[in-house]
């Protein structure tokens, strides 16, 4: 049963009721018209007791072991005391075709957790509507306590940049022995990373994860940062063994603290929030125009003109442009 007052789930989030967390999630992912009203007036509420935890992204190639890897430094970090909530952005998964979606049944010590909690992705759906129920999830596990958010990307292609552009820490993670290792990881993606973490480091593999290390360093090294006062580290990690994942924690730690002292953490989301808006905007003025009664009728016979060349493409924009201002 879905209350039609917002105070309802405001107070729940903010009392930490974890029944009432995943009743808000449900609102905010709802596609319908009332829902996304009230969402939108809960959002505003909770927006000003959220910003205080550390936001991390992670992404990986397939086969990197991201849900152990999330896993364990999840549930050290529940150990050292902190709150974890463990978010997903999948927009190509329809059902368990991503990760958390299905790994939230592997997660096994971290779901059981008190101080965890893990949302998967809404299923389907486009990379901003997914995106932008993420962010939302986000600043409600943030009024609920949560002081680590985890983002994991598990789509391909743009997914990653959307993740980074919602997190204040990177992480892309990537395993040894599987060929040409620069071959399996865009330049995009490393330009997007704030450290990047050799997994499986453990065993017979430790030297082949030591060689791939420094191919990422060399790569990075011809990258230029995205912030004067921090130089992307490669690292090595065993997720399975629990090597060096406090190493890991440490480095995310110290990005925050130089970001802090320095003003980059305050300046980077503010001008994330600022993106946020205006993809906002831009998703809403797509929606709208499709929606549009007098578009969907000459729509289908335009696409038609155009493809036929009996009509020039700019004339045709122009006109289904020109019917979005006939209504005040």
């Amino acid at each position: 049963m879905i209350s039609e007052d917002p105070q309802f789930y405001v107070q729940g989030v903010l009392n930490g009721d974890r029944r009432v967390i995943a009743k808000t999630i449900t609102v905010i992912e709802s596609s319908l018209p009332a829902h996304q009203r009230l969402a939108q007036t809960i959002i505003d509420r909770l927006l000003p007791f959220a910003g205080k935890a550390i936001r991390l992204g992670i992404t990986g190639v397939p086969g990197v072991g991201k849900s152990t890897f999330i896993e364990s430094l999840g549930t050290m970090l529940v150990k050292m005391g902190h709150r974890v909530a463990v978010l997903a952005v999948d927009p190509s998964s329809k059902r368990s075709g991503g990760s958390v979606l299905a790994d939230k049944t592997r997660m096994e010590k971290l779901a059981v957790e008190e101080r965890a909690f893990i949302r998967p992705s809404p299923s389907g759906g486009t990379l901003g509507g997914v995106a932008r129920k993420t962010r939302e999830t986000m600043i409600v596990c943030e009024a609920a306590g949560f002081d680590v958010i985890i983002v994991e990307t598990v789509g391909v292609g743009q997914s990653e940049t959307a993740v980074a552009s919602m997190v204040d820490f990177f992480l892309v993670l990537m395993i040894a022995g599987a060929g040409d290792e620069l071959q399996g990881i865009k330049k995009g993606i490393l330009e997007l990373a704030d450290a990047v973490a050799v997994n499986k480091a453990d065993g017979d593999n430790v030297e082949r994860a030591e060689f791939a290390r420094k191919q990422y360093e060399t790569a990075l090294h011809f990258l230029t940062p995205s912030s004067p006062n921090w130089t992307p580290p490669v690292l090595t990690c065993s997720a399975l063994e629990m090597i060096d994942i406090d190493v890991i924690w440490e480095c995310v730690l110290k990005h925050h603290r130089i970001f802090t002292q320095t003003g980059e953490l305050v300046a980077n989301r503010e001008i994330q929030a600022v993106d946020w808006m205006w993809s906002l905007v831009k998703e809403g003025l797509k929606d709208r125009f499709y929606q549009n009664p007098e578009v969907k009728k000459i729509l289908p016979e335009t696409i038609k003109e155009v493809e036929n060349g009996a009509l020039a493409s700019t004339i045709a924009a122009s006109r289904l442009l020109d019917l979005l201002d006939d209504k005040p």
